[in-house]
């Protein structure tokens, strides 16, 4: 199945903006994920918390949010979003991601980062959101996190303390980043 408004396509996964109309998809995915989703995050598992979120994505100055989808199905398989966008000199994002438990451990998400850095660097407004720094703060346990972000090319810069509210407590993160002048591990070649 072939989605019309794909931004990005890789050999297994796609990219596409949010709609208001995949909130019961979204919803179903996020509810059958919990456990793997915990506690490292809590994407909307109500369409009452869906509908504000993705309204966020879809009009919000400051972020872009994509769906991950499968090419063979269409089907969801994930979210990354950029927040956080800062332009000036400094044109970054902060990434913000989560696979579905359906999806994990395939190797999907590895060529969806790769296309999420293909966009986000590839020039404005015609292709891309022509940003120059991407960063990704992640729990110092979440090694499959860890794995996906250094996997992607990304460098360890530091460790923020007591950095996000998650899961009712100060988490502690690791700072990790990527420039669009940092070569892309071959994966990520492969899928830009």
């Amino acid at each position: 199945m072939t989605f019309s408004t794909y931004l990005r396509e890789g050999e297994r996964v796609a990219l596409r903006p949010f709609r208001l109309a995949d909130g019961p998809e979204f919803t179903a995915r996020a509810h059958e994920s919990r456990e793997l989703h915990h506690p490292w995050l809590a994407p909307p598992a109500t369409i009452e918390e869906y509908e504000p979120y993705a309204a966020r994505l879809i009009d919000g100055e400051g972020r872009a949010g994509f769906l991950v989808c499968e090419r063979e199905t269409g089907a969801i398989a994930g979210f990354v979003n950029v927040n956080n966008i800062v332009r000036g000199a400094f044109q970054c994002g902060a990434l913000g991601y989560g696979a579905f438990a359906h999806a994990a451990g395939r190797g999907l998400f590895r060529e969806a980062l790769g296309l999420v850095l293909a966009h986000a660097f590839a020039p404005e407004p015609a292709d891309g959101l022509g940003l120059h720094r991407l960063e990704a703060n992640v729990q110092p346990g979440n090694t499959a996190s860890i794995a996906l972000v250094r996997g992607a090319g990304f460098r360890r810069e530091g460790l923020s303390p007591d950095f996000l509210y998650v899961d009712g407590a100060w988490r502690d993160h690791e700072r990790w980043a990527v420039t669009a002048e940092m070569p892309p591990p071959e994966a990520a070649r492969r899928t830009g």
